[in-house]
């Protein structure tokens, strides 16, 4: 496996990760600092002399010899691999200083920055996704620590400024898409901290005119002229007036919202955000729902769901109440037919919150919620070595065949795959593979058809399972001049013809 090489935060405090995800221990402040200062250089030398002036407002007696201090330990942190009296390849002396010579998208600035110019171009859905992870990537304030010092003060506005137009072009890509419930939620908390953003506001009062509220829309644009007023002194700009004016004369191209289906959607969500208290759980029971559902409908529904999910189990955790947390992560009941993570990090974070969630449920009950919460752990453990995995997917079937609740059932072997029969018989497990050859459900009538009843006739061939061999072969039978394997190529077991059998005799019956 190629190393990626560390990774650099700068979007919160001053951090570094490994190519695994782990942090870098940076020792002190100092050494922060010099990596801080680098970073803001993008590559370029930054003399010792700079570097000293940077560092100390009264550099002492042996300034230069501290920072070779500094940079040989950021060395060894950053390269612990490089062998001795190995040039360095990252942190590198060039010349008059030393620079730090990375890829772009290893700091996570500069990923935020192509993210959001990217999004500009993208159609709205697309941006509102793209803008997500962007976002997703601030910890804190940026260059947390070290944004007062003059080195870095230009750098971390210019990058608070840049998230600013992110939030406002993510809010504009709502309202495009007729979700002005959502726009307006998140920008009343932007324009809450930003009050001298006008463009905050005016897309604020547009959202909450679209959904209805056209006296809130009214108060927010006051609110907006009268802070800027005693504030910075300045009368409201022409946007910000023209909308005034044309909320009151409820002109007819402010109501973009799209289909009736679509009036209807934002009509009663706009009814249920104001009848539900904003930290009320049923909004989070509503939110996991709602999260399924988007999963299922495809296209970029899967990836935004994905990312929202986490929020809602963060949400539901701050709470405190596991059975809530529970019924959050078990309504997440998708499924799942790939057998790698797209997203390794974010799975570590839903497996560790479903097992303390297992370790905070009542002993008594909740059976069901203990069967989905170890189905969970199971899927986002899949294509690991954690044995946990294959234990958790063991447990939730029990648990589900005990219920007999055909959902969880059906949830709880989503995550014990139909490859489980022969990965059994590769330990030399033969009597378990066949009991998890006999628990294997047909597979569903999706891309994969063909590839998992491959794995069944497989199985039931080195099994020599007569009657399973036959269903499988049959229900094959009229793919026999097709590839068995996933449309988008991913995933292939080769020609269907080669798991007939059609020049083999099948083995006998039990």
């Amino acid at each position: 496996m190629t190393d990626v090489g560390p990774r650099f935060g700068v979007l919160g405090p001053v951090t570094a990760w490994d190519a695994d995800g782990n942090t870098i221990a940076l020792k002190g402040p100092r050494h922060r600092s010099v990596l801080a200062r680098l970073i803001v250089a993008r590559g370029r030398v930054v003399p010792v002399s700079r570097l000293v002036d940077d560092l100390w407002a009264d550099p002492p007696d042996d300034a230069v010899g501290a920072l070779r201090t500094f940079v040989a330990a950021l060395r060894r942190a950053l390269e612990p691999g490089r062998p001795p009296r190995a040039p360095a390849r990252l942190l590198v002396t060039d010349g008059p200083g030393y620079a730090l010579r990375v890829p772009a998208d290893s700091v996570d600035a500069r990923r935020f920055e192509q993210d959001v110019t990217d999004a500009a171009a993208l159609p709205a859905q697309e941006a509102v996704l793209r803008l997500d992870e962007a976002l997703g990537r601030w910890r804190g304030p940026a260059y947390a620590g070290f944004a007062d010092e003059p080195w870095a003060r230009a750098e971390a506005d210019r990058l608070t400024e840049l998230r600013g137009h992110a939030l406002e072009l993510r809010a504009e890509s709502l309202l495009a898409l007729g979700q002005a419930d959502r726009a307006a939620a998140d920008l009343r908390a932007h324009t809450a901290g930003h009050p001298w953003r006008e463009n905050a506001w005016r897309l604020l009062a547009l959202a909450l005119y679209r959904t209805g509220r056209q006296a809130d829309a009214l108060d927010v644009l006051r609110r907006a002229r009268t802070l800027l007023a005693d504030e910075l002194g300045v009368d409201a700009g022409p946007a910000l007036r023209s909308l005034e004016a044309d909320i009151l004369r409820q002109s007819p191209h402010l109501s973009r919202s799209g289909t009736p289906a679509a009036r209807v959607w934002e009509q009663v969500a706009a009814a249920y955000d104001r009848a539900v208290a904003p930290d009320a759980r049923a909004r989070l029971d509503s939110t996991a729902g709602l999260l399924r559902t988007l999963a299922l409908t495809g296209g970029t529904g899967l990836p935004a769901a994905r990312a929202l999910r986490l929020d809602a189990l963060t949400a539901a955790e701050e709470l405190g109440d596991p059975e809530l947390t529970a019924r959050i992560i078990g309504a997440y009941d998708v499924p799942a037919i790939w057998t790698r993570l797209d997203d390794p990090d974010r799975a570590r974070r839903v497996v560790a919150a479903a097992e303390r969630t297992l370790a905070a449920l009542p002993e008594n009950g909740h059976d069901a919620d203990r069967a989905r919460l170890l189905a969970t752990v199971a899927l986002e453990s899949r294509g690991t070595r954690d044995p946990r995995g294959p234990e958790a997917a063991r447990r939730a079937e029990e648990l589900a065949r005990r219920l007999d609740d055909p959902a969880v059932l059906a949830f709880a072997l989503n995550a014990g795959p139909w490859a489980r029969p022969l990965l059994l018989l590769d330990r030399g497990r033969r009597a378990a593979a066949l009991d998890a050859l006999h628990a294997t459900p047909e597979p569903p009538p999706d891309l994969l058809q063909e590839a998992l009843w491959c794995l069944t006739a497989r199985a039931a061939e080195v099994l020599r399972d007569g009657p399973a061999l036959t269903r499988a072969r049959t229900a094959l039978a009229p793919a026999a001049d097709e590839l068995a394997g996933a449309g988008s190529g991913l995933l292939t077991l080769g020609p269907v013809r080669d798991h007939l059998g059609l020049d083999r005799p099948h083995p006998p019956g039990r």
